[in-house]
């Protein structure tokens, strides 16, 4: 902004002039200005605004401090007033008649004192941390942590609260009060919005369960704070508290660690209430990954306490997917068995349970001895014989003779991940960004019976820095692109060692189970599946860091596979598409 010479040799004097004022509000006696200045000697807490005068808490006795940077800035004025009355100078002779000049900036009187304040501030305003950009230009001063402890150290502060919240458990007598603030309570909850709209209300008395009453602190500091520190076994109390009071951050973030958590370690198990719960709040893609967590590793949750809590819904929708991990169909039998014991549901949900085993996966003699021993299967056994006897016709012909006769386009005759050593082999891989490495097995040629003695030689080969086909150098481009390190990632080629004319009529998929380890325990974090390849998945170990021995997906510096081949007919594929 430019000046006329005459008004910039004024305004060289306004610093000075307020020099002096200052000097005489801040001298001792009684020349203080009533109503502008308050000494921290006579009140404890900062006074309102009244009138239009600033309230400012009075500086020291000692003006050096202050009186040094206003003299300061006085000599900086004067050095640019002289170099404006300079320009001013040379522009004389090129410029002629009035001008536009700008009114002078004077510092009004309650900037004045802001800024007094602010020299009086504490040690950590006085040297804030900074972020300088390139050229040093700009600055970001972050206290963002201070401005936090302070709103902490107001949930604590009853003295400045303007509402009481009263939290009753349940029908009882017992009560928690706490000390709030009408801001921060509507600033963070429509619902105390909604509660407080009149103004005149100090005290909200609410009622909650006890397991939501003894959270309640906790969703009052996550309101002041924005930060929370939870356990497994408060996740479901608290979302409640969240959902009811309209906390969608919160929400959100609980949902999120319960998705991240499905794998930790609990007494009873977890993953089925909270599947449970999902459920009753309508959260679609928790139930989902609470699902697939539990097929993924439904051996382990067939042993556990867990497994007598599900519900008759979630057992039927289980068993329905054949993406569940077990070592064997039998497994799922003898489990469903002891839940069916155990909960004693209605005839009708039991026979449903019973129908959806794949006795077509079992062997011939493992189901004579179901028949015979079972006293579940006795009890229900008119509606499962027909079952019965489709697995037993299964097993005594050919699969392609089998298909000319009954419709296998149907989820009885596809099998599901199955541990067993006849269905594939568990891969151990050591240092896994090392280099190449193979291996083979053997697998039975079909569920069948009938093929039980056919065996399948099989040959893979693991590579953790495969170049995708849609990146490689063209074979008669005449030269060799530069191999970018960033576009490879781990493959898995699976092929038979000899074709065989045996395989008429059948084709396999290959599945891949990864296992890491959480809280001690190993659990299926991935399963993949493909026809030849991984590359066909397009997201084989796509995220995981193989040259890290600290990787999630590392189990003591080594990569844990388990290869499943799941033998599918060919006009059950065909008649899918």
């Amino acid at each position: 902004m430019f000046y006329s010479k005459s008004l910039s040799k004024m305004n060289c004097f306004l610093p000075f002039a307020t020099l002096i004022l200052l000097s005489a509000i801040t001298e001792g006696g009684s020349s203080k200005p009533s109503g502008r200045f308050t000494s921290r000697s006579e009140t404890s807490s900062a006074v309102p605004t009244q009138g239009g005068n600033i309230n400012i808490p009075a500086m020291s006795d000692d003006t050096t401090v202050w009186a040094t940077h206003l003299a300061e800035e006085e000599r900086n004025t004067k050095v640019a007033n002289k170099k404006n009355d300079d320009d001013d100078d040379d522009d004389d002779g090129s410029q002629s008649g009035s001008s536009s000049i700008s009114s002078p900036e004077v510092t009004p009187w309650n900037t004045l004192g802001r800024k007094m304040a602010v020299r009086r501030s504490p040690s950590w305003a006085r040297t804030p941390k900074m972020h300088l950009n390139d050229d040093n230009s700009i600055a970001t001063i972050n206290h963002s942590s201070n401005l936090i402890d302070h709103l902490q150290e107001l949930l604590y502060n009853s003295n400045s609260s303007d509402i009481m919240l009263k939290v009753y458990t349940g029908n009882s007598d017992e009560v928690k009060v706490f000390h709030t603030h009408h801001l921060l309570l509507i600033l963070q909850s429509d619902v105390f919005e909604d509660l407080l709209l009149n103004q005149s209300v100090t005290t909200l008395t609410l009622r909650e369960t006890a397991e939501c009453a003894a959270l309640f602190d906790k969703l009052l500091r996550y309101l002041y704070c924005g930060e929370i520190t939870i356990l497994m076994n408060q996740v479901v109390p608290l979302h409640k508290l969240a959902s009811k009071y309209h906390v969608s951050a919160l929400q959100q973030g609980i949902i999120m660690y319960m998705s991240q958590q499905l794998a930790s370690a609990s007494p009873r198990g977890h993953v089925v209430s909270w599947y449970h719960y999902s459920l009753r709040i309508g959260d679609e893609d928790l139930q989902e990954r609470c699902k697939q967590f539990l097929a993924w590793n439904m051996s382990t949750v067939i042993h556990s306490k867990e497994w007598q809590t599900i519900s008759d819904d979630l057992m039927i929708s289980l068993l329905q997917r054949s993406d569940l991990v077990v070592e064997n169909e039998l497994e799922i039998y003898y489990g469903v068995e002891d839940w069916i014991k155990r909960n004693q549901p209605d005839i009708m949900v039991a026979e449903t349970v019973l129908k959806l085993i794949r006795y077509t996966m079992i062997s011939p003699q493992h189901l004579f001895h179901i028949q015979k021993k079972s006293s579940v299967m006795n009890e229900h056994y008119n509606s499962i014989h027909n079952l019965f006897f489709l697995a037993f016709q299964f097993h005594s012909a050919t699969p392609p003779v089998f298909a000319k006769y009954f419709d296998v386009n149907c989820s009885l005759f596809i099998p599901r991940n199955y541990l067993s050593g006849s269905w594939g082999s568990q891969w151990v891989i050591n240092n896994p960004a090392r280099d190449d490495r193979s291996t083979s097995f053997q697998t039975q040629l079909a569920p069948s019976n009938y093929d039980v003695g056919k065996k399948v030689t099989w040959n893979a080969l693991f590579s953790p820095r495969w170049l995708p086909v849609s990146v490689r150098p063209s074979s008669y481009s005449g030269y060799r692109a530069a191999f970018n390190p960033e576009d490879s990632r781990p493959r898995i080629i699976i092929t038979p060692a000899t074709n065989s004319v045996s395989f008429a009529g059948v084709n396999f998929q290959k599945t891949i189970l990864v296992r890491v380890k959480q809280d001690g325990r190993s659990y299926v974090k991935h399963v993949y599946d493909f026809h030849q390849s991984t590359e066909e998945t397009g997201d084989f170990l796509l995220q995981a860091d193989l040259q890290k021995p600290s990787s999630e997906y590392l189990i003591d510096n080594s990569l844990y596979l388990h290869i499943i081949i799941k033998p599918i007919y060919q006009s059950l594929i065909k008649a899918i598409k």
